[in-house]
């Protein structure tokens, strides 16, 4: 045999301790391949959600940069604010369960992963009522059994919960009562007095419709759905027919706060649409709500803040002619011409006004040209008007009398270099062009443009007002139209109440609610000022 060739080993043949090291090598070996096989498993799975992970990063990223582009890029044309906020919801429930899926996969070692902390952004309110739930643990007794254990502390946690809508029936009985040894008739407590005799709704049902219609923009066909829902058949007509009698009942309210603004010596006043239904057309017409704003917060004023909307069946300057009658003073308002007729002595109601435009106007324009293609005219107009804005977030809250001498100060020399930088532009730039016509409207409402810097009561713009219109634009959205040109004077009615009980921090449902039945139970005319908004206590409920 060939010295080269290996013959097997005999095991029996070794001594006992060489034999046990060859099992113990065999052992080592075999666990080594059990915990390759393992590592090798775990590699695969950690590969798995590695990618898992990869992928759900990757889409984080793309969705907070959708989220800064919605919010920081250049907003499309087509896009108005509402449906701006409609993406931003979107992308954040898209981020949060991205995020979601990211915390329940388990870490890269296999373990449960760590979650966030998910702690809630400020306080609950104290006028909520709290329902405590005590946990205890399964034995108080010590884990040595020597005694019983002692409380020593607590922890304390709070979340927000909700019980869904809850529908309940008054009943009111009132007892007839006889005398049994006389003919003296029937004693019988009067019935309690209702803005509705003999109907369904309670005041505060009344409120509730009417704040969800008009604050809470939900359509009353919606609204009948959800009572369907509960198993009440309430018609859509029949929920119409109750903010009819609201609307009425709060006729006294809205004019007054009317003529409470009208003795302001600046308001601020715009309009927005309010399609409504052409009787026997099929067809829908453009009417407008003209809101009416007084808001002297910008300077410290006392007087509380007031928006009153009035229907019009169109846009023509008649409609601010008969709503402004009895104001003299200013009014901030943006370039357009229907407001011109309140300037001339022809005026009908009052002394010519002065108006005062909007910068914010003024700024728009400039905008569209520059996010269309980036012009440095439009981006050098931009930048100067950010200087002025710069200056009025300093002194806003500052009585008149600083904020007019800042305003002559600093921006004053800052709006003359303006108006030489326009005059220039205006001659280099062809009045046709889009950029020329932006430049042009600036330049034809220059002298309503610097008016605010000789009164410190005014503003640089006609926000306020702006402010208070958009909240119209979601409820005309929803309910795609007014079904009649009284149903846009009683959407005017109610959402001047509700407007102006947001302005005032008031909670427009609970103040409906106890205004109606106040109204109900015969609340004088002669004191209609103790049911104004601003009057009401500030409380949540």
């Amino acid at each position: 045999m060939s010295a080269d060739s290996a013959s097997p080993v005999d095991l029996d043949a070794l001594p006992p301790a060489a034999r046990q090291v060859i099992a113990d090598l065999q052992a080592q070996l075999t666990a080594r391949d059990v915990k390759v096989a393992e590592l090798t498993e775990l590699t695969a799975a950690q590969e798995v959600v590695i990618a898992e992970l990869k992928h759900l990063t990757a889409r984080q990223e793309h969705l907070i940069a959708e989220l800064r582009h919605a919010r920081f890029g250049k907003k499309s044309e087509k896009l108005s604010e509402d449906e701006r906020q409609l993406a931003f919801e979107d992308l954040e429930i898209a981020a949060a369960e991205t995020q979601e899926a990211i915390d329940q996969l388990p870490a890269p070692d296999g373990k449960p992963r760590r979650k966030r902390a998910k702690r809630n952004r400020g306080n609950l309110p104290a006028h909520l009522p709290r329902i405590e739930q005590v946990i205890e643990p399964d034995s108080m007794v010590c884990t040595c059994g020597c005694t019983t254990l002692v409380t020593i502390g607590e922890d304390r946690s709070e979340r927000l919960d909700v019980i869904p809508a809850q529908f309940r029936v008054i009943v009111t009985v009132r007892p007839r009562y006889a005398c049994t040894r006389c003919d003296a008739g029937v004693l019988q407590a009067p019935a309690p007095p209702h803005l509705i005799e003999g109907g369904l709704p309670t005041e505060a049902l009344m409120a509730h419709v009417a704040v969800a219609k008009f604050c809470d923009h939900l359509p009353l066909y919606r609204q009948s759905q959800i009572f369907a829902r509960a198993g009440i058949d309430l018609d859509r007509s029949t929920l119409a027919s109750w903010c009819g009698v609201t609307s009425h009942h709060l006729t006294m309210i809205v004019d007054r706060m009317l003529a409470h603004s009208k003795r302001a010596l600046r308001l601020f006043m715009d309009e927005t649409r309010a399609p409504v239904l052409a009787p026997g057309t099929g067809k829908t017409k453009t009417g407008y709500l003209w809101a009416l704003t007084r808001d002297d917060r910008g300077w410290g004023g006392n007087d509380p803040p007031i928006v009153v909307f009035t229907y019009g069946d169109s846009r023509e300057g008649r409609h601010a002619m008969a709503i402004l009658q009895g104001f003299d003073g200013t009014l901030q308002v943006d370039g357009y011409a229907g407001y011109e007729a309140l300037t001339r002595a022809t005026r009908t109601g009052g002394k010519p006004l002065l108006l005062a435009y909007c910068w914010a106007h003024a700024r728009r324009k400039l905008r569209e040209i520059y996010d269309r293609d980036a012009s440095p005219v439009a981006g050098e107009g931009l930048r100067r008007i950010a200087e002025l804005y710069a200056i009025e977030a300093e002194i806003r809250g500052k009585s008149p009398e600083q904020r007019l001498a800042v305003r002559q100060e600093r921006s004053a020399p800052l709006v003359a270099a303006f108006r030489e930088w326009l005059t220039h532009k205006c001659t280099q730039i062809s009045p046709r062009s889009r950029l020329g016509e932006k430049l042009g409207y600036i330049h034809r409402h220059w002298a309503g443009l610097v008016r605010y810097l000789d009164d410190g009561r005014l503003e640089m713009d006609t926000n306020p007002v702006e402010n208070r219109i958009r909240p119209q634009a979601l409820t005309r959205k929803n309910a795609l139209f007014a079904g009649h040109d009284e149903g846009g004077r009683t959407w005017a009615r109610i959402a001047s109440v509700i407007e102006t009980c947001k302005l005032n921090g008031v909670e427009p449902y609970a103040y409906l609610r106890d205004t109606l039945t106040a109204i109900a139970n015969g609340h004088p005319a002669a004191r209609i000022d103790e049911l104004l908004p601003w009057n009401y206590p500030k409380k949540s409920s």
